[in-house]
């Protein structure tokens, strides 16, 4: 749990390289690469740059409310580097009690039928309790997560406890998982990244009929005073949502078994990675590439909270 007690200025440098073997015609590319304000983050200037050529941009603002740059580029092109800059602040959150968040049968039955009209809050929450393309809803992953929520358990309560026995019983391996790779593999194997971690928490939250979403941003660079680097750092990070009430969304990192505070930036969030990739798109040509991503988070001032 987050015991930060200043507001946090970030600087942000996210470069996305592409290298084509042969010349693109044309191009268009979707970009979630502008962190989102939120009420415990708020985007102070965000810009792009691209080169060695410049294309068409429009902003636009997705199904969950994420802010998206649409890329068109009609100049050929064999090299393309998408370099994001952006500030932001990033306030300290409540220090949630997770024993007074709602016992999470409670919690699931607010997501199944109901016999009143819901809430805004509601109705946005069962927006993340169903599959997509990458989360399953399988009795594998309610089995996996069935020890973290006994009966009668605080929903808060048990999403930590599953955080913890993620964290503690999978291995951050880089380079041995991959963005189709399948949570009943990952869950097999006990081996994956950030990615994994989040999508694995999602799905076991799902499949016990909660709802969760998934958060994709950064971590800050440089450690703090005394400690280590948090795993994830220095490159796009991703972290879970959960539907706690009565306290709303509650962010949780399972790579880092901790609750998310001041260290984490929010690019954005949606049912899973595909709906907020930092960069994808279609392209005429261009043959085979290869694709670098290098990011740099630094801490520009910090207020103390009055």
């Amino acid at each position: 749990m987050s015991t930060d007690t200043a507001v946090r200025h970030y600087r942000i440098e996210h470069v996305t390289r592409y290298d084509y073997r042969a010349p693109v015609a044309h191009a268009h590319h979707l970009l979630h690469l502008s962190p989102r304000d939120h009420e415990w983050q708020s985007c102070l200037q965000h810009f792009l740059e691209l080169q060695p050529v410049t294309g068409e941009l429009r902003r636009d603002l997705d199904a969950f409310g994420n802010v998206v740059q649409r890329l068109e580029m009609d100049r050929p092109h064999q090299q393309l580097n998408i370099i994001a800059h952006s500030e932001v602040s990033v306030a300290p959150r409540p220090l949630w009690q997770a024993g007074e968040s709602l016992n999470w049968e409670q919690v699931r039955e607010t997501l199944g039928y109901l016999s009143r009209p819901r809430t805004a809050l509601e109705l946005e929450s069962v927006c993340y309790r169903t599959e997509s393309p990458h989360v399953r809803v399988k009795n594998a992953f309610a089995d996996f997560a069935a020890e973290c929520f006994p009966a009668d358990c605080p929903v808060l309560a048990g999403a930590e406890a599953l955080m913890h026995k993620i964290f503690t019983e999978l291995s951050y391996a880089p380079g041995e998982t991959h963005v189709n790779t399948s949570l009943l593999a990952v869950l097999e194997t006990r081996r994956g990244v950030c990615q994994d971690f989040s999508h694995l928490m999602i799905a076991c939250l799902r499949s016990l009929g909660l709802s969760a979403r998934y958060v994709s941003g950064y971590l800050r660079t440089r450690p703090p005073e005394g400690g280590e680097m948090l795993v994830g750092a220095d490159a796009s990070h991703a972290w879970v949502s959960v539907y706690a009430p009565p306290f709303g969304w509650i962010d949780l990192d399972p790579t880092n078994d901790l609750r998310v505070g001041t260290e984490h930036i929010t690019l954005g969030w949606g049912r899973d990675f595909s709906d907020v990739s930092p960069v994808r798109g279609v392209i005429v040509g261009g043959g085979d590439h290869e694709v670098s991503v290098a990011v740099t988070v630094s801490e520009l001032v910090t207020e103390p909270v009055e």
